[in-house]
Formats: C-alpha cells, structure tokens, sequence
C-alpha cells in the first residue's frame, strides 16, 4: 500500500509552510521600481458625477499619475464583462436588461464604493493621501437599497433606459402541472423567505500588481484568484482588448476565496493599464474597509414558496418565486445565481412531480452580488427545507417521516424523471436514520422537557440538503520528473484557496506513481504553464484533477515504458509500471528486471525529441454530482435574555469516495460554520440612501469558535457513477445544509409562542423581542 496515497487521513503538506509565515501571498509579492496605486470611492450610493478637480492631489508629495473615467474612456479601455448575462433569458424569450460597468464610472456612480478615480503614487501612504485631495462634484440622486421594493413601479429606476429596476423575469418549470397539483391538493404549507445578503469576508483582502513589458507587449498580472485562465481570458477579452497570450496571470497562495475571487475586478486591469502607461509596475492593496464595499456580496432574495401535499403526505407540486437582488451592476456571473445554478434544485431529493420557479432579478445602488460559497444551492436547499419542516408539523407527522414520504428512494438510481433531480446514486434514508440515531433525536423531548424545567426553551431541527457540483467544462495537467533532485513536479489547472488541494494532489500522484510524498512538488496559479483550466469552483476540483492527473500519468508512464523497453531489452508491450504496488520502477512483466523512475527521466534528458520525462493531461466532464446529507441542530434559548446556544450539531453526508477524511473533515466543519454564520447573525444592511451600515468588524457580527458546538460529522460513502473515483465533491455542502437546520430547531424551541416563521439572521435580540411579544400567549 502506499504510505500516502488515497484514503488516507494524512496531514497536509501545505501547512507547515503556511503557518510558518513562509506563504507567498500578493501583499508578499514586490517588484523593482514598483508604485502603488489607491481607488477614490464613491460616497454616494447614486450620483451625477460633475467636474473632477484633480490639481492640488497632481502636486501631492510623490504622486505619478492620476486617472478618472475621461482618461479611461480615451485610452480605449474596456468594461467588466458578464458572460451569464448572455445565458438568461426573459419569460417571454427577450434579452435580459444587461448593465455596462466600466472600469472606472463614468457620468454617474450607483453604489458606495464605485470607483471614480485612480491615484498612483511612490507609496501607498502617498497615493491615499492625495486621494483626500481630490475634489468631485456630486449631484445626488434618489436611492433605492431595498430588494423587495425595487420591484415596486413607484421606486427610483437606477437604469433610466430599463424603464424599470427589474433586470429579468425568468422562470423554470411546468406553471400548468402545478397548478393541477394544487388544485387536487388536500394540505398546502405557504412560506415567506429572506436569504439575507452577507459579506463574504476572505481573510486575505483582494491585491493586485501589475506590470508591463514593452519589448513584447506584454502583461503580467500578480493576483489572488480562483482560476488563473479564466482570469486572464476576462480581462483580456473584456477590459484591455488583447490577446489572452498577451496577459500571464499569476496566482500564488490565496487566502480565501469563496467565490469571490473568482471575478475581474476593475481593479486588475487598472493596475496593468497604469503599468503600461507609467513603464514600471503598479501595486494595490485592499484594505478591509474596500473589501467591505467593493468585495461582491452574496445572497439577498425575498421569496415566496409553496408546497402541495395529497392525503399521504406526497408531494404534489412546488411553487416558487424569488425577487433576487443583484446590486447596482450585473456581476461575472450574477444572473445565472438566482436562475441556471440552482436549476430545478428546489425539489430537493424529493419525487416532486410538478416544479415552477419563478425568479425577479432587480438592481439596486448596493454592491455588486455574484457566487458566493454554494451559489444558489443553499438557497435553494433552505426554501424546501423549511418548507418540509413546517408542512410536517402541519400535516401532524414528525418532519423526519414526511420526508421519508417523499425521499427519492435508493433502488431508482439512476434517475432521470424530471423535475427530480438526476441523480447517479444516494440513499437518503440511510443517511437520514444515522443521523437520527447520531442525534438521539428520539430522546430529545426528553431533553426538552429537563431544559423548560431550567427556564430554558430547547429546540431540534432537520434539514436535508443536496448539492450540485460543476461539470460540463474541462482541466488540464501536467507532470514532469527532475531526475537530478529526485522530484515530481505537478501543475493544474485548479487554484486552492485553502481547501488542500496540493496534499490531495499528492495523494493522487503518490498513489499512481509510487512514491513518497516528499518527492511530489505541487504547482499552481501560472496562466503560462498549461493551455487552460477550470479554477476552483462548484466542488468540482478532485474528480476534475484526478481525471487530469491520471491523464497526465498515463501519457508520461507510456513514454517512460518507450525509453524503458530500451534499457531492459524489451517489447514496449511487455513493460509495465508498479506504481499502484508502491514501486516507483518500470518492470518486464513477470520477471524482478525493471529500472527506476527517475533513472528513465535521466535516459530522457539525453534524448533531443524528449529531453524531459513529462506528460500532459486534459480531462472533460459532463455529468454533475449530487453530495447529499441530513443535518440536525439543537438549540437552547435562555428566554429571560434570548440568548442562545447551539447544543449538538448532526451531520450524515455521502460525499460518494472520500480521499482524505481528515480534510474532508476540515471542509465540513468550515462549510456549516459558514453557513450558521449566516444564520446565526451575518447581515450585510443598507439604510435608506444605500449606505453600507455594517461596513467593518465593529459592526458586522462575524461566527467565533465559542459560537459553534463541537461538530458531530461522518458520512456514508456511496460512490458516484459519474467519474472514475466515485467521488462527489464537499467544499460547500456544510454550507447548504446547516441554515435550515439552524432556523427549523429556532422555531421548535419557540412553539410556546406560536412562531412558525423567523428570518435569518437569528440574533439575541430578535429572539429576545419574539418572546416579551409571546409572553402572554406562553402563560396560557
């Protein structure tokens, strides 16, 4: 067996390097002659903008250079592209209303924080400086920050030309079908939602350094990102107007990413257009209060939805309509958000027969939204699981047996009956009893009764979430073996932002190869190496790479089986390669002659055609995976000050094979930390003129460690039939589940007061609030 290959529970390799201080992050990185660059901002969340008197910051000590949208819009620089803007359409078949961002505004500003002028200086203190000296004419314009009442024909239109603030009308599914479900319905459970807006707060803050190389017209760009290649094609095609081979874009370690470092940023390009025009290279750093404002957010939808049930408890149709906001600009990737990325998912794992979901995308002046961990799934998974939580208590069972009603059941997988989804393989009730059991779930009245005796209000609840990854795209790798240090280098096309990508490299590599891992060298982030790659994204990057890699493998160990078949006096037929036996050695099948690895890398350096022992590899997938699992929160609220603890977290997830479990772990524990943190109280709030309230720490409640139980995980594996290791990605299924576990266990610990219904974010005070109300009706 190898001693670090698949399966294992080793420890990453990454990590003695990153606590060490020995990371290599964009703040890390300086080049010679290096200026910096500031961004003035807008304060105001909707504006003309006037004269932009720029004199007295031109004459501040050290200042280089100064650019605003003028200076933009004459050098030929282009926009902030968004792709999914192309991919929606209306009700109706028209074009949706797609909005123009450029890189820097111009005539007018629509959320606090849009950039109005570019600042370059010889330090950064300089820069931001003779920012404060910059005069711009402002003349105010009407606000609207409100989601739900963008929608309203009365509200100011942010896009006068739109006519309206409602950017597109979309929906999915059979509206007839529905309706017949509804009509022969003999129970209908109604909800209104608010998936709160949150920050998405990485813990490394945006940075960008640019630079310009005249001889070859060419451009580098140092950035924190989720996928290289995808980087350097936006800002190529969209903002400079260049060939993607004009643009390398390097991308070392990143802190954090979660979705939002996915997109360009008008950012980027600026620093580059500054290099090129200033001949020396020009750095920004953000710092949290850019990130705060200018960061895209996530989340935001108001939704109604409703559920028809028969006289069994069946589902009979599904219904929901969503007003989703989008900011003040459509983002990279933001309309497809509400609409394509979560597609259908609102059924859930349930035989649904009839879906209909309908999705009103409106701009407001706040922050551009996009992806944010999970996007659109967890949204999706909180509508039906709160749905089926309160329609349960309706109907009169336990909610654990109405969704058992209704679970798509093991022995029709595969399936391919819409509007369920088609999943490959899964077994809710398996993981559902587990979780059950692992809860002690039939003890908790127990439990309940003990606590009311304390003064204290106990609640539990189920949710069980099912995640789509991403598919339908392709990656790329590469291998090589340095014979004279003994090392095998690896690059993908993937980009970690802390998930442990180059420890589940390793193991793929150690574990194909046979070696130890000491020898395997991890490489990421370099647009230059390979021709393309999928970044990081959708939960995808281990059946992704590891396709990738055994590709790369197989093409590197057949040229070595060449080169082998020489020295060992063979037919190439008659080599094989022991890796999987932890022999890193090309062998004559059924005799002890072979030769090591790295001494057939050593042939290959003297070979004019070769000169190196590598192998590239390019892998496609089509279909999606389904990660799946039942979560169950219990609660305790001391009802004198609303206070509340999260007693004992349950989760019982199929994330098909597990490579790692230590860092599957890591990843489940991450994923519902962040999803209770939206829950719990994260909430990004605009007041009435599209001011950021909460735009710091000090006022943005952020989950901390004493927030959160010791988590209660494990997992049934139950391989997916959909790539060659069985594997279903986990990165952000904690994050879809934990929220409606969270809200349904809040609303059973406050039954005494006939709540049915409570937002996220559940704080202190709202609890607090909800009870002196109900006070009355519990002494009853």
């Amino acid at each position: 067996m190898v001693k670090f290959g698949v399966g294992q529970s080793v420890q990453r390799v990454e990590d003695e390097r990153l606590v060490t201080g020995h990371g290599r992050y964009t703040g890390d990185i300086s080049l010679e002659g290096q200026a910096y660059a500031f961004m003035v901002r807008s304060p105001y969340a909707h504006a003309k903008i006037g004269n932009i008197d720029t004199e007295d910051a031109k004459a501040a000590p050290g200042v280089i250079a100064i650019y605003t949208g003028e200076d933009a819009k004459a050098a030929g620089l282009g926009i902030i592209g968004s792709p999914a803007a192309d991919m929606i359409k209306n009700r109706d078949g028209s074009d949706i209303y797609k909005t123009t961002r450029h890189l820097i505004a111009q005539e007018r500003v629509r959320y606090v924080g849009d950039t109005v002028a570019v600042v370059v200086a010889e330090t950064a203190d300089q820069a931001r400086d003779a920012a404060e000296l910059i005069m711009v004419d402002y003349d105010d314009l009407p606000v609207i920050a409100d989601t739900e009442g963008a929608t309203d024909p009365s509200s100011p239109v942010i896009w006068e030309e739109n006519g309206s603030n409602i950017a597109y009308d979309w929906d999915l599914g059979d509206e007839d079908a529905v309706k017949a479900g509804f009509d022969k319905a003999h129970h209908v459970t109604k909800l209104r939602l608010v998936n709160n807006r949150i920050v998405v707060n990485a813990m490394e803050p945006r940075a960008a350094l640019g630079e310009y190389d005249a001889s070859r017209d060419h451009y580098t760009l140092y950035t924190g990102c989720q996928g290289v290649h995808g980087l350097r094609n936006f800002i190529a095609g969209y903002s400079l107007g260049i060939e993607p081979t004009q643009l390398r874009v390097v991308s070392d370690d990143v802190g954090g990413g979660f979705g939002m470092k996915t997109f360009n940023y008008a950012e980027y390009p600026l620093v580059l257009f500054a290099a090129k025009q200033l001949g020396r290279p020009v750095k920004w750093v953000a710092d949290r209060s850019d990130s705060f404002i200018t960061d895209t957010q996530g989340r935001d939808h108001v939704t109604e939805a409703e559920v028809a049930l028969d006289a069994d408890g069946k589902i009979l149709g599904l219904r929901v309509e969503t007003i989703a906001n989008l900011g003040a600009y459509q983002g990279q990737f933001g309309p497809f958000i509400p609409t394509l990325a979560p597609r259908g998912m609102h059924v859930g794992v349930y035989m649904v027969p009839a879906l209909y979901n309908r999705v009103r995308a409106v701009y407001t002046n706040t922050t551009p939204v996009d992806a944010y961990r999970g996007a659109g799934r967890p949204e999706a998974s909180y509508v039906i699981e709160r749905l089926m939580e309160k329609a349960a208590k309706e109907f009169g069972v336990t909610p654990a047996e109405l969704r058992r009603r209704n679970f798509v059941p093991s022995d029709m997988m595969p399936i391919d009956q819409k509007p369920v989804l088609p999943f490959d393989s899964g077994d809710f009730d398996r993981n559902l009893t587990d979780a059950l059991a692992h809860s002690d779930y039939d003890g908790f009245e127990a439990r309940r009764a003990k606590a009311a005796s304390e003064g204290k209000l106990r609640g539990i609840g189920i949710s069980y979430y099912v995640e789509r990854t991403a598919a339908g795209m392709s990656d790329y790798a590469r291998i090589a073996v340095d014979p004279e240090q003994g090392t095998v280098h690896v690059w993908t096309g993937q980009q970690t932002n802390g998930q442990g990508h180059e420890t589940v490299w390793t193991q793929l590599i150690c574990q194909r190869l046979g070696l130890d891992s000491e020898k395997v060298k991890i490489h990421l982030g370099d647009s230059d190496i390979l021709p393309g790659g999928a970044g990081t994204g959708g939960s995808k990057a281990v059946y992704m790479v590891s396709g990738a890699i055994s590709s790369a493998s197989d093409d590197l160990i057949d040229k070595g089986r060449e080169i082998a078949a020489n020295e060992l006096e063979a037919a190439k037929a008659d080599i094989e390669y022991r890796g999987e036996y932890g022999e890193p050695v090309f062998a004559v099948s059924g005799t002890d002659k072979s030769i090591d690895l790295f001494d057939v890398a050593r042939k290959a350096s003297t070979q004019a055609d070769l000169g190196e022992l590598s192998g590239d590899g390019e892998y496609s997938q089509k279909e999606n995976t389904f990660p799946n699992g039942a979560h169950i929160c219990e609660v305790e609220i001391d009802a004198d000050t609303g206070r509340y603890h999260i007693v004992k977290f349950t989760a019982v997830d199929d994330f098909g094979q597990i490579l790692n479990p230590l860092i599957v772990a890591g990843q489940v524990h991450g994923g519902i930390a962040q999803g209770l943190g939206q829950a719990m109280g994260e909430l990004a709030k605009y007041d009435e003129n599209g001011q950021l309230m909460t735009g710091s720490f000090m006022d943005y409640w952020m989950p901390r460690a004493d927030d959160m139980p010791s988590f209660d995980i494990s997992w049934n594996e139950i391989p997916s039939r959909s790539n060659a290791l069985g594997v279903k990605g986990a990165g952000e299924a904690g994050t879809v589940g934990a929220p409606a576990a969270f809200i349904n266990a809040v609303i059973d610990a406050l039954k005494p007061y006939g709540v049915e219904e409570i937002d996220m974010p559940v704080t202190p005070l709202k609890l607090w609030e909800i009870i002196q109300a109900g006070g009355a009706k519990a002494a009853e």
